[in-house]
């Protein structure tokens, strides 16, 4: 009888010392897999402006290192925070992602009731790049200089208008600090991506835009588009912009408000996937192809660790948060 009860309970011990270690070996096979079927990276604007263009970019060759094609969804509206909150819902699985932007940070400070917490709800990914705003105007507009702008809404408050890609948006940041700094009244219009507010501007429908270098740097080598000043503390390297001024030497001191790009996942993604997607972008901006076709624009390319994006990106809420404060910036 002992002798039997002893096999019985050999034999429990094998089953589940098997059915554990067939538990590890599937968890493990669907980690190995990862990914076996396409990535999607929402961004939260409309097709045709900067976070589109360098999110198609990342894409080709992020996708040649996963294995798998990586899907661009388009998803503009409320400042970003309609494609962002997709994201913030989806399967913590890697296979979702969010080309977040510098509102991505702001928001949290001009919209107090988001439909998801920013602190938690996300895990990043790997911060992509830095690059100035540009301020233009099109072609034919009898603005050229900063000085021509200020002067212009001094003598006719409220008159000029202002295009940005969204509310919250580092574009609508840097017209709101422009205004702040310069004591000027210009009216803010914000579009539901950069593609339709450039639009608007070639068509006369606004006077000026604050815009993403990697936006309006064709149309101004095209000659469409005329750049009057870049919104970063120092020239920008870009061919296309090397001889455009500062905000700031053009008479508004202390003028600063970058722009960037960054990949999230939703948080509770699996560390190991993390990694294995932030090695995948690193790879993706250091390629060639990618460097030329965004660097040409202003692009100050990063690669750098998710810690490291992680701190950044607070560094930058933390900024922004105060700018928005004393500046009295809102989304109206």
């Amino acid at each position: 009888m002992q002798i039997t009860l002893a096999l019985a309970r050999a034999k429990r011990a094998v089953f589940f010392s098997c059915a554990t270690v067939a538990a590890s070996l599937t968890a493990f096979s669907a980690f190995a897999a990862f990914p076996d079927k396409p990535v999607k990276i929402v961004v939260p604007f409309a097709p045709g402006g900067g976070t589109d263009l360098v999110a198609r970019t990342v894409g080709i060759t992020m996708g040649q290192e996963l294995g798998q094609p990586v899907i661009i969804d388009n998803k503009p509206g409320a400042g970003t925070v309609i494609g962002t909150d997709a994201v913030a819902k989806s399967r913590p699985d890697g296979y979702t992602l969010v080309m977040a932007t510098v509102a991505h940070v702001v928001n949290p400070s001009l919209l107090p009731k988001l439909p998801y917490n920013y602190e938690k709800a996300f895990a990043p990914v790997m911060l992509v790049g830095i690059s100035p705003n540009v301020l233009v105007v099109r072609a034919e507009s009898p603005y050229k200089s900063v000085g021509d702008i200020i002067a212009a809404a001094k003598a006719h408050p409220g008159k000029l208008s202002f295009a940005s890609q969204g509310a919250g948006t580092s574009a609508h940041l840097a017209g709101e600090l422009f205004k702040n700094l310069t004591k000027t009244d210009i009216t803010h219009i914000p579009y539901r991506g950069a593609g339709p507010a450039i639009t608007d501007l070639l068509g006369g429908q606004v006077d000026v835009m604050f815009a993403t270098a990697a936006a309006v740097g064709t149309f101004i080598e095209s000659g469409k588009l005329r750049a009057l000043a870049v919104t970063t503390a120092s020239r920008s390297t870009a061919p296309s912009l090397a001889k455009v001024p500062t905000v700031a030497e053009s008479g508004v001191p202390g003028y600063v408000a970058d722009s960037w790009y960054g990949l999230y996942a939703p948080a509770g993604t699996p560390q190991d996937v993390i990694m294995k997607l932030n090695a995948a972008a690193k790879k993706a901006v250091q390629t060639e192809a990618f460097r030329k076709r965004v660097e040409s624009e202003g692009l100050v390319i990063d690669a750098g660790s998710p810690e490291a994006f992680d701190r950044y990106a607070k560094g930058e809420e933390a900024r922004w948060r105060k700018v928005v404060k004393e500046n009295h910036i809102t989304t109206d």
